[in-house]
């Protein structure tokens, strides 16, 4: 899945569940995805960070949040 893919599969689960919060929307992501993908996000977060910060799932919702977070913050510099 590419970041452009993640955010829009971000951006469409967002407006099905307006009133939770950005980490409870990328778990929702996560847990959508399947197992290959999990361990994908959880790789590319290892990479970024040089650190798992507790097991798969959990890191691969920390690499979506994150990954949404900097691409939202992003001013195009």
């Amino acid at each position: 899945m590419t970041e452009d893919e993640l955010v829009v599969e971000f951006a469409l689960t967002r407006l099905d569940n307006p009133r939770l919060d950005l980490e409870e929307i990328a778990a929702m992501v996560v847990r959508r995805v399947g197992p290959d993908q999990v361990l994908e996000f959880a790789a590319r977060n290892l990479a970024v960070r040089g650190e798992l910060r507790g097991g798969a799932f959990e890191s691969a919702v920390e690499y979506v949040h994150r990954t949404v977070l900097l691409l939202r913050d992003d001013t195009g510099d």
